[in-house]
């Protein structure tokens, strides 16, 4: 079964300095009927102004894994983590038994990300944090995996969840095949670009809800970036 969930209907916050589009309930957003999709329960699509930002703040027994789509953003957190995590990189945040951390933009530009939120498989643990790039060119043409609860995905970010994100770049006319295992939920949605899953167009910061199906392939009908989550 597609879902598709076009990106003018998603839930919508404009705090000035934020312009947030909601995949799922979140915050002021509140949506009874759509609080997640199997383990994943948050895919935040944000802009956030130059110099400004999220204020320190605490989160427990959460994956957190942020996208950066264009600009860079500024961690820093209760453990002493500091890092700048530019376009084309990958932080996770494994908030655990609990951790404060602040985000900001401290760049010229506004700066826009995916920011995921997946449930872990427990509760607790010593909280984590970290980043990594994952160059376009290593996953042209082919899903990568980017954070991963599975032991298999040696090169990717971990996370504590029954879960995977992945990314790849497509060029046009191109195709990718991604074939998941019996009852997962699996969303998908292009950074940029325009693709066909299945039959199904689905447009730029569009999602698409996945489920019951033994095969995916997605044709690229522009250049496209595209971030996938596979969870229990």
């Amino acid at each position: 079964m597609l879902d598709l969930r076009p990106f003018n209907r998603l839930g919508a916050a404009d705090h000035g300095w934020l312009k947030a589009k909601h995949h799922f309930s979140f915050g002021t957003h509140y949506d009874p009927d759509n609080m997640g999709f199997g383990a994943l329960r948050v895919w935040n699509d944000d802009e956030i102004a130059p110099n400004t930002g999220f204020p320190a703040h605490p989160h427990a027994n959460m994956e957190i894994i942020t996208y950066v789509r264009e600009g860079a953003i500024t961690h820093q957190d209760s453990l002493g983590n500091k890092g700048r995590t530019e376009a084309g990189d990958v932080q996770v945040m494994s908030a655990g038994s609990g951790i404060r951390h602040s985000e900001y933009n401290l760049e010229p530009k506004p700066t826009k990300i995916f920011q995921i939120w997946i449930q872990p498989t427990t509760s607790g643990g010593a909280p984590t944090w970290g980043a990594k790039p994952f160059p376009k060119a290593d996953r042209s043409g082919q899903f990568v995996a980017i954070a991963s609860g599975e032991a298999g995905d040696k090169d990717a970010l971990p996370i504590r969840a029954n879960a995977r994100v992945l990314a790849a770049t497509l060029k046009a006319g191109e195709s990718a095949q991604y074939t998941p295992t019996k009852a997962r939920h699996l969303y998908l949605v292009p950074a940029v670009g325009k693709i066909d899953v299945n039959g199904v167009n689905v447009n730029a910061r569009d999602g698409l809800a996945i489920s019951d199906e033994t095969q995916i392939k997605i044709t690229a009908l522009e250049d496209s970036e595209l971030v996938l989550v596979d969870a229990a």
